[in-house]
């Protein structure tokens, strides 16, 4: 039987090269994240903070985006785990704010996952918990525990910000999701994930949980899984995925290198620890002089040619599968400034 196709997704913004990570118990580091020149920040509520901060960090980074427009560049936020007891209170208090952009989900291991974080996206519950739940604590909930219902700021005394039960309601529209594969199980499932749900916007691969579980050691055996990533988000409709962090924030060579061979892959773009790596990457990922002077003569040619497949001067053979190519290129150098 044939595979359903991929459900149609809304034309989206210009693909970001750069998605800079910055932790969320640190409002100044964010503050300067933001005017880093990052395409993306992600305010990260996982690995970057320490479990007795995590609820100081859910709270700052609700303040920070109950602003319609926190900062020059889209701000995503990176949750705690989906299987773990903070994600689904994180979810809920975030999803309804009006200055996020997108939630990244870490170690997405199937559809459900997807799924299960977008009804606690769209769906409100019962009372704000007394506090929040604590990392060390146990996943489960005991049966007739009430569900944790979205924290929305409120009005605060001496500029400051605290947080008030929202209003229980269902949320207008799903934010934008994106699934961050850090398995072997999430790689293996890496089409159906990219397919779950049409507020998926994006896959992503992240290595180093991927590497521990496998027992890599070096890029040879991440191949396979890197070229999975990309594959799977093409075939879903889903524009190239990122590449996972690059965690020598002083070996810039060894980034560019390593986003030249990212690039090779098909990857777009990267996510990065430190705004110094931003330069780097941007300019690894932007079309050369000479490919752009190649796409426009293709795209010229083509245009010449009404259509069809017709081979250059210099012997090259252009078809429409070419002309399309040349014409991403072309965007992408709108991009240098």
């Amino acid at each position: 039987m044939r595979p359903a196709s991929p459900t149609p997704r809304p034309a989206a913004a210009p693909t970001p090269l750069t998605w800079l990570y910055v932790p969320g118990d640190r409002p100044e580091v964010v503050a300067k994240a933001l005017g880093s020149g990052a395409d993306v920040v992600v305010i990260d509520l996982e690995d970057a903070v320490a479990p007795d901060r995590k609820e100081h960090a859910l709270r700052a980074t609700a303040g920070l985006l109950a602003d319609p427009c926190p900062g020059p560049c889209p701000v995503h936020v990176r949750v705690n785990a989906l299987d773990g007891p903070l994600a689904e209170t994180e979810i809920r208090t975030l999803a309804a704010l009006p200055g996020l952009a997108g939630l990244r989900l870490p170690k997405v291991q199937s559809p459900a996952d997807v799924h299960r974080a977008a009804g606690w996206a769209t769906t409100a519950a019962g009372l704000v918990p007394d506090r929040l739940p604590h990392a060390a604590e146990r996943a489960g909930r005991p049966a007739g525990h009430a569900l944790a219902a979205p924290l929305a700021p409120s009005p605060a005394a001496a500029g400051t910000t605290t947080l008030a039960p929202a209003a229980t309601s269902t949320l207008p529209a799903t934010p934008a999701l994106y699934a961050l594969l850090e398995s072997a199980l999430g790689i293996e499932h890496a089409f159906p994930i990219a397919t779950a749900h049409p507020a998926l916007r994006g896959i992503a691969l992240g290595e180093a949980d991927l590497c521990g579980e496998l027992g890599v050691r070096d890029d040879a055996g991440l191949a396979w899984p890197r070229s999975r990533t990309v594959v799977a988000a093409r075939a879903a409709g889903l524009a190239p995925p990122p590449q996972s962090v690059y965690p020598d924030v002083h070996d810039l060579a060894g980034l560019a290198r390593s986003c030249e061979g990212g690039r090779a892959l098909g990857f777009l773009g990267r996510a990065a620890v430190h705004p110094r790596q931003l330069p780097v990457i941007e300019a690894a990922y932007l079309p050369s002089a000479q490919e752009i002077a190649a796409a426009r003569e293709t795209v010229r040619a083509a245009t010449a040619e009404g259509g069809g497949a017709l081979a250059l001067p210099d012997g090259r053979f252009v078809d429409a599968a070419v002309v399309a190519g040349a014409r991403r290129v072309l965007e992408l150098a709108e991009r240098r400034r």
